[in-house]
């Protein structure tokens, strides 16, 4: 792997300087002049800008990798060029110790085998894109299998702190990082994890993953500030579907909003229908449209004859009691669910659909009633080009967790730069001004939680087209 890398890198070195991530190569300046303020207890930064993640490659770097810089493969054994520490002997200490020949050492917990080898595999990729772009020559970055389970992430930790990383990036799964969290806080290790799981959150773990939570707060406050006050929500009856529901119940009222209306079908959408018809009130509806007809149908002056036609053309009358409506699905569920409103007499013209980034999927316009919905998603443009550089280097498409390799791989070569013993603290990885990264902007806040800022997308025929920029600094965003 890594001598594809190489090769691919030194072939495309030129055309990435003039690409996204090395935009202004041979002028930009070093980041560490506009680094935020990264130690818990400094002053409080005179910018608030976060600090780029985007960066072009340190002055003197050359087209390839450094030997021993990737270490990837440490299950089979690492060759001779590659240069790891010996294993530490006895229990781990409280502070990862510097590295003898200075050194700075980050793990990476992916899972390279089993089920899930192909994600492992990409977001092993795109950290390798983040390598070249991003770190110095101190920085080595040395990828264990956690094999996608407790046991092999345990497994490749410890393995990674006997190496001397100061700093674990994944595992993946929740349960993966779940049973590393207590091995790392032994060791006086940061963890930060690819997982999109809030309860793992907290003491040395961060969490990187698209929290729900996240991407609820901004569309509700994009549906408010276009005047939509009465939301409902129909979601699956998941864990994900009632994570959705809790962060509408905790940021709609907050602002001065009603959730209307609350709505959960099975989880395989066996009952889309009835519970569309009852959110709906459709049979209300339509039985004050009949009681309508009835006391028309016996007058036989004029204007109760042309009501009593006006009547004939509807199904129902009356309005719903909300004027926007989540949809946190994706697939046919969601399409499903999207048409069954108008069926049902919801009017896609007077009430607005909302979705979540599982909505960030192309081809959803072909489908008439979501046209015009929106969803909050990734900065489109710097994904577009990431995506595009990831085919152009390992010849196939990147899955869209691959961006997560690429930022948490650039944060760390960022932090690392700083010199100082404590770059992976946790007053480092949670500076106020946050990061800019391939997603965005974003931040760590002391809980573990991650806090990002998202473009609101809309749903066209054509495709997705951006009608809210992402913001560039947390100023800007509305909490």
């Amino acid at each position: 792997m890594r001598s594809l890398i190489s090769a691919r890198l030194k072939s495309l070195a030129l055309a990435a300087c003039a690409g996204l991530m090395l935009a202004g190569c041979a002028s930009q300046p070093d980041l560490a002049s506009k680094r935020p303020v990264q130690q818990a207890q400094a002053a409080k930064p005179t910018s608030t800008a976060p600090t780029s993640t985007l960066q072009a490659a340190p002055a003197g770097r050359g087209a390839v990798l450094a030997p021993g810089q990737l270490i990837p493969g440490l299950a089979g054994g690492a060759s001779p060029q590659m240069t790891l520490p010996p294993p530490a002997a006895g229990p781990l200490g409280q502070r990862p110790s510097p590295d003898a020949s200075g050194l700075v050492r980050v793990g990476m917990l992916l899972p390279l085998s089993g089920p899930s080898a192909p994600v492992g595999q990409a977001l092993l990729n795109a950290a390798q894109m983040a390598l070249y772009d991003i770190a110095d020559e101190r920085f080595v970055l040395q990828a264990y299998d956690s094999q996608g389970t407790p046991e092999g992430a345990i497994e490749a930790a410890t393995t990674a702190l006997s190496h001397g990383a100061q700093l674990l990036l994944g595992p993946l799964f929740s349960g993966e990082a779940k049973a590393v969290a207590p091995l790392a806080a032994s060791a006086g290790v940061n963890v930060i994890s690819f997982s999109t799981d809030p309860t793992i959150a907290g003491a040395n773990v961060f969490v990187l993953g698209f929290l729900v939570q996240e991407q609820v707060r901004q569309i509700v406050a994009y549906a408010e500030s276009k005047g939509l006050k009465r939301f409902a929500v129909l979601a699956p009856n998941s864990a994900y579907g009632q994570s959705v529901v809790e962060a509408l119940k905790q940021f709609v009222p907050a602002s001065g909003a009603e959730l209307a209306e609350v709505a959960f079908y099975q989880a395989d959408g066996s009952d889309l229908s009835d519970v569309v018809r009852r959110l709906a009130a459709y049979d209300s509806r339509k039985q004050s449209l009949e009681a309508q007809r009835a006391e028309l149908a016996g007058k036989e002056d004029e204007i109760s004859q042309l009501a009593l036609k006006r009547l004939e053309r509807l199904d129902t009358v009356g309005e719903v009691n909300f004027d926007t409506i989540l949809l946190p699905d994706q697939g046919t569920r969601l399409t499903q669910a999207a048409t069954l409103l108008p069926f049902f007499d919801v009017d896609p013209g007077r009430v607005q659909l909302l979705g979540t980034l599982l909505w960030n999927a192309p081809g959803l316009g072909r489908e008439p009633v979501m046209v015009g919905g929106v969803f909050p998603a990734p900065p489109p443009e710097t994904t577009r080009q990431f995506f595009q550089r990831y085919r152009d280097f390992y010849g196939q498409a990147a899955p869209a967790i691959a961006t997560h390799g690429y930022d948490a791989v650039a944060l760390a070569a960022v932090l690392s730069r700083t010199n100082e013993i404590g770059a992976f603290t946790a007053g480092a990885i949670t500076a106020s001004t946050g990061f800019a990264g391939v997603d965005g902007i974003f931040r760590f806040l002391p809980t573990g939680l991650s806090q990002r800022g998202f473009a609101i997308m809309q749903v066209t025929r054509d495709g997705a087209a951006q009608v809210q920029a992402a913001p560039t600094t947390f100023e800007s965003v509305q909490f």
